[in-house]
């Protein structure tokens, strides 16, 4: 098969699939798809997917928690200027 976004191979594939909703996050592990070995680009199968939506709508149970630090992009980097070269623009910066 092939990536519809850039034509790459795809690949199988276990990941972990991430979900992001207001301030809902869902990390499910061990979840399989096909996966563009160019883009990255994930794919899952309708019963995948099913799967995917039964766990986000019953909250299954998780085997862990973890925490996560989360940061604001604008105030991680301050101090990181000091140390680009005066020549580059902030807007250069591809972090």
């Amino acid at each position: 098969m092939r990536c519809v976004f850039c034509g790459g191979e795809l690949q199988h594939k276990t990941v972990t699939f991430h979900y992001e909703d207001d301030d809902t996050y869902l990390l499910i592990e061990q979840v399989p798809a096909d996966v563009c070995s160019h883009c990255g680009e994930r794919a899952y199968s309708p019963e995948v997917t099913d799967a995917l939506l039964h766990v986000k709508r019953e909250n299954v149970d998780p085997i862990k928690i973890i925490h996560v630090p989360v940061y604001d992009f604008t105030d991680a980097v301050k101090g990181y200027d000091d140390r680009v070269s005066e020549n580059t623009e902030r807007s250069d910066l591809h972090i």
